[in-house]
């Protein structure tokens, strides 16, 4: 096995562009565990650990472009504000070793449906974009475009991960996750919620109950059309009880659940319907909270 290791971002675009089989490795929170189990065994290795572009982060008061690497302790400490549902997220991965070291870029590059980025990163809205690039370029690929089946993204074989691209919050955001215990563990479900009143929507993301990330889109476009006819957003006013049922109701027919080792089927729908309720619970009363203080 060929181990590489650039030390700026030009030489691993070409290192990636010469080997386009090798393995990128930041945090190797995922790639380490492959490799110990002889599930993965790659051709080459390509080390993106000397790239420090990768662990930085820029915030202009719209977006927060955020580097592959910044690990998740970073994103909890330094960006709760502007990405409150994302840091949630961060808090519940591994263990605090795991936390120092991993970041979005490589869960979004293992783009397993268990990845506790994801549905934070889809709740977060429309307008989030992965950067990647290869010696022919830039793209910027739109979230939803992004996951392609288990563990499958669309990035090209001579492609790298650079940054995530995340609108800062203008609402409560919101992330629950079940495991089979507390800490350290992979999700058995999981759901992200965001409430976004500047362009009246709200954004869903739903964890390992499908083949990919997905959103619920009927849940969102519900909920929208009910904050919007009854001036919710305005007043800030109630919900009521069978608005928040019929939200965890099509949250939990939008996910497309299996059976595994961790949980069933059922449990998963079921497990999402209660999240469903409990996050736009917590952030609508937030928002009401914030209404009222402003009035």
């Amino acid at each position: 096995m060929e181990f590489l290791r650039p030390a700026t971002w030009d030489e691993a675009l070409a290192a990636k562009a010469e080997n386009p089989t090798a393995l990128p490795i930041a945090g190797g929170t995922d790639v380490m565990v492959e490799l110990n189990f002889d599930v993965h065994r790659p051709s080459a290795i390509l080390d993106l650990n000397r790239v420090t572009e990768l662990t930085e982060w820029t915030n202009d008061g719209a977006v927060v472009r955020l580097g592959a690497s910044v690990p998740y302790a970073r994103i909890i400490a330094e960006l709760s504000g502007p990405l409150p549902g994302l840091a949630l997220a961060a808090r519940t991965v591994g263990s605090p070793q795991i936390r120092n070291r991993g970041g979005v870029g490589g869960n979004l590059g293992a783009a397993s449906p268990a990845g506790d980025s994801h549905p934070a990163l889809l709740a977060a809205g429309r307008d989030v974009f992965v950067e990647a690039a290869s010696v022919r370029g830039t793209r910027m690929i739109p979230i939803d475009d992004f996951y392609l089946g288990v563990k499958r993204n669309c990035l090209a074989a001579d492609e790298l991960i650079r940054a995530v691209h995340v609108p800062v919050a203008d609402g409560p955001q919101q992330f629950s996750k079940i495991g089979t215990r507390n800490a350290m563990v992979i999700a058995v479900c999981a759901f992200g919620f965001a409430l976004h009143p500047k362009n009246g929507t709200v954004g869903t993301g739903i964890g390992s109950a499908a083949p990919t990330p997905r959103r619920a889109v009927e849940a969102e476009e519900y909920l929208r059309g009910v904050l919007t006819e009854r001036g919710l957003w305005e007043s800030g006013g109630p919900l009521g009880a069978e608005v928040v049922q019929r939200f965890g109701e099509l949250v939990k027919a939008a996910a497309s659940p299996i059976d595994d080792v961790r949980g069933t089927a059922d449990y998963r729908r079921h497990a999402l319907a209660v999240m469903a309720r409990r996050t736009l619970t917590w952030c609508w009363n937030d928002y009401g909270r914030q209404i009222r203080s402003a009035a």
